[in-house]
């Protein structure tokens, strides 16, 4: 884009810029969301709590296949 096409879209360069910047944000919430180190700590932790009787076997197999999906879907495709 030229010159001029950056003089003309200027007045929204605050909005690219916000958008720019929620891309980074989401995409690395992702990347959290998804770490299988992070789900592992969280598969260790609902354990923890199923022996300290905190929760029920229905809880905690609930939330097992909720973090075992989310583990298979932050695998690559093979």
């Amino acid at each position: 884009m030229g010159l001029l096409g950056e003089l003309l879209l200027l007045p929204v360069a605050p909005v690219r810029g916000t958008a720019w910047v929620l891309r980074q944000v989401l995409a690395e919430a992702e990347r959290q969301y998804y770490d299988p180190s992070a789900i592992t700590r969280e598969l260790a932790l609902l354990e923890e709590r199923l022996i300290a009787g905190e929760i029920d076997e229905a809880e905690f197999d609930r939330r097992e296949d909720e973090l075992l999906d989310r583990l298979q879907r932050g695998q690559p495709p093979t």
